[in-house]
């Protein structure tokens, strides 16, 4: 009872501490575009923009699954990470161990995602001769699947790229069979992850 009613206060304190910062920079926008300062009011509303991110990549860490086949996430790892320039919002979970670590991560409005949906729309171009590179389908998304093998210790790693809007998954599962890979990549909700990230 103690660890429900402690979560329920952290919980209204973070949601609390947002919706006061939220507030705030619209009332700077507001106060700002009034006096004629666009530029203060720009620099209010992206930081609102920003707060909304985070609190999106937050929502988005929770839906993520706890466990990647037999590897627990974590959690002390989970980032998000929000930023106006090149990238909206990163959000980043691992699994496993060092040994071996899966990593799961989101960025939106990545730059990646016009190359990834060009490759993904000419089968020739995803599909690669070598098979090292093929084109995937998980839980009805299109992905690019790119396999790598350690020319050392012959261990094949492989990384999965999902564009899904604007905003591309990208799952790295080292020393993994393809299999392997798509069975823990269809365990990701992602069309509750679209409808968050859109």
């Amino acid at each position: 009872m103690k660890t429900l009613v402690s979560a329920f206060i952290v919980l209204s304190v973070t949601t609390l501490g947002f919706s006061q910062d939220f507030n705030k920079n619209i009332a700077t926008a507001r106060t700002s575009y009034a006096a004629g300062n666009l530029e203060d009011a720009r620099f209010a509303m992206q930081q609102m923009l920003n707060d909304l991110d985070m609190a999106i990549g937050r929502e988005v860490l929770k839906m993520l699954p706890s466990k990647m086949g037999t590897f627990n996430s974590n959690a002390k790892n989970d980032n998000v990470t929000a930023n106006t320039g090149l990238a909206g919002v990163i959000i980043h979970r691992d699994y496993g161990t060092e040994e071996k670590k899966i990593n799961l991560d989101l960025m939106s409005n990545s730059p990646l995602i016009a190359s990834i949906n060009a490759i993904l729309s000419i089968p020739f171009i995803g599909n690669s001769g070598d098979g090292t590179q093929k084109v995937v389908k998980v839980q009805g998304y299109k992905g690019m699947l790119q396999k790598s093998v350690d020319e050392q210790t012959n261990k094949t790693d492989y990384t999965l790229q999902i564009p899904i809007g604007s905003t591309l998954l990208t799952f790295v599962a080292p020393d993994t069979g393809e299999d392997e890979v798509v069975r823990m990549a269809s365990t990701i909700p992602l069309s509750e992850i679209t409808k968050m990230v859109q």
